[in-house]
């Protein structure tokens, strides 16, 4: 009855254009499960229930950015962040590595310059093929997908909305919420979101953004600049408070610094207060200092904001479905489940309280949720000590705990730290600055010392932490690192050479074999 009775509202809220499924007639549900979301967590749950012989429908619609920006299936990771802010920080890498070439005999042909509009044709075809890729696994995998934006009728029905304004009723047993996070714009700002443009507008530009000035400390604001400055634009962060908040500070802090050394420039402790548009087409920012007050302004071709995300669920309708949200994120509440106040109503990856928001999590929640759902598995997610890396011009991973977090949780006095310094190889002949390659290790001082977390900066900083992150998920102890033979050169065998505590006040730079 309710399904029937929410079709009927449909209906009469959009006359002609409802048209109910067949199930509805009979009072079943048309799907076994319904994802809410093409991203990679819902993609991954569609995906993994189907395997089951369940039926299966994906709903995905992309509401254009602001600036009119859109893109096809796939979610945030494959059209506006993983996938083009590593090809675009490779870009950025060949560029530094033209300058280190010539230091070993290559003769590079002078001026070298990069053209914009050539990588991001080549970065948009790429995405692009990724959009159809996932459209073929759906079909191959039978699972229905429809390009619809959906919204609760009721607690088993949607409705979902097509471009055009016509209607279509969905019911389902199962539904998962997966619709990810879109990039905000500040609301107290003259002139934000008229002449600012967001990472949803940046990867997808066909010109240069020019000069440009980043909004925010977070790691998609360093690393879009780290890459606009390795691909020899001016590049400015503006930072109102700490960089990389839920980082470790210290590693941080050498992110930032090897950026300003490596041209970023970088405006501290202070708010933009306004945005015009010159008579020259620029844009005129005026930015005021928390310390002293004081204004100033600067001119720039391209203002970009990275000042948070915020959860894609405002149009969900969820009260009518029972499901419950923190008043003060957005986020949908969710138990270690991932259910919803709604029993039947799941939801996965940037829009759940207290989750990480990293595409390999939601991907693996995923899979998970439709194990339980359909496949007699209990296994649930977890969420500690998973492994994550920033890829700023100089990278950092990291996993498990930073020492402010550790020393909060066990004390200064019951956690022992080793670190060290150390100069990658490579850059030894190119004469690069390794001031900043730093390694990290937080154990606890038991005996065994189990290792709490792990921070690297320097070159490949993903792939060397990706490897450490399963020793440290299985219980990996310092004694057991310094049985670990390395594998030399390389940056990574420094990880297990680490022998030099903080407490000890030593000199933690290694200075050859």
């Amino acid at each position: 009855m309710a399904a029937l009775w929410g079709a009927w509202r449909c209906f009469r809220s959009q006359p002609g254009l409802c048209r109910i499924g067949r199930a509805l007639s009979s009072g079943k549900s048309e799907y076994d499960l319904l994802v809410i979301g093409g991203g990679s967590g819902g993609l991954a749950c569609a995906k993994e229930a189907s395997q089951f012989g369940k039926k299966v429908a994906v709903l995905d619609f992309v509401d254009p950015s602001p600036k009119g920006t859109k893109w096809g299936l796939g979610g945030t990771c494959v059209n506006v962040g993983c996938i083009p802010k590593k090809l675009m920080h490779q870009a950025a890498l060949l560029g530094g590595s033209l300058k280190d070439a010539q230091r070993y005999g290559w003769n590079i042909s002078h001026p070298v310059n990069h053209d914009w509009s050539t990588m991001a044709k080549a970065v948009q075809n790429y995405v692009k093929s990724l959009n159809w890729g996932h459209r073929v696994q759906l079909q191959d995998k039978k699972v229905k997908y429809f390009n619809l934006k959906g919204r609760f009728v009721d607690a088993h029905t949607i409705c979902g909305l097509a471009k055009g304004g016509k209607e279509i009723l969905f019911t389902a047993e199962n539904i998962v919420l997966a619709t990810g996070g879109r990039p905000k714009y500040p609301s107290n700002i003259a002139g934000a979101q008229e002449y600012g443009i967001t990472s949803d507008d940046l990867f997808w530009l066909k010109k240069s953004p020019g000069k440009t000035l980043v909004v925010g400390a977070s790691y998609v604001a360093l690393e879009c600049a780290g890459f606009l400055t390795g691909l020899g634009l001016n590049a400015t962060v503006m930072r109102r408070s700490i960089p990389l908040r839920g980082f470790d500070q210290q590693m941080a802090a050498f992110v930032t610094d090897y950026m300003e050394a490596y041209g970023t420039r970088f405006l501290k402790k202070c708010s933009p207060t306004k945005v015009k548009k010159t008579e020259h087409g620029r844009l005129r920012v005026t930015w005021k200092y928390a310390d002293s007050g004081k204004e100033k302004s600067d001119e720039f071709d391209t203002v970009m904001w990275a000042v948070g995300r915020a959860p894609d669920t405002q149009t969900l309708n969820l009260e009518v479905a029972g499901v419950k949200t923190n008043p003060a994120t957005g986020k949908i509440v969710v138990d270690a489940r991932e259910a919803t106040s709604s029993s039947h109503i799941y939801a996965i990856g940037d829009i759940t309280e207290g989750r990480p928001e990293l595409t390999p999590t939601a991907i693996a929640a995923g899979k998970l949720l439709a194990r339980r759902l359909f496949g007699q598995c209990t296994d649930l997610m977890d969420y500690d000590n998973v492994p994550t890396t920033v890829f700023t011009p100089l990278e950092y991973g990291c996993v498990g705990l930073s020492e402010e977090e550790a020393t909060g949780r066990f004390g200064p006095d019951h956690i022992e730290v080793y670190h060290a310094f150390y100069k990658p190889l490579e850059f030894t002949v190119a004469e690069r600055d390794a001031a900043k390659c730093y390694i990290k290790m937080v154990c606890s001082r038991e005996k065994e010392q189990r290792i709490l977390g792990l921070h690297f900066i320097g070159p490949n900083a993903g792939e060397v932490i990706q490897g450490f992150a399963l020793g440290i998920r299985c219980g990996a102890t310092y004694s057991q690192l310094m049985k670990t033979v390395g594998i030399h050169p390389t940056c990574a065998e420094e990880v297990v050479k680490l022998h030099i505590t903080k407490r000890s006040g030593a000199d933690p730079t290694v200075t050859g074999c």
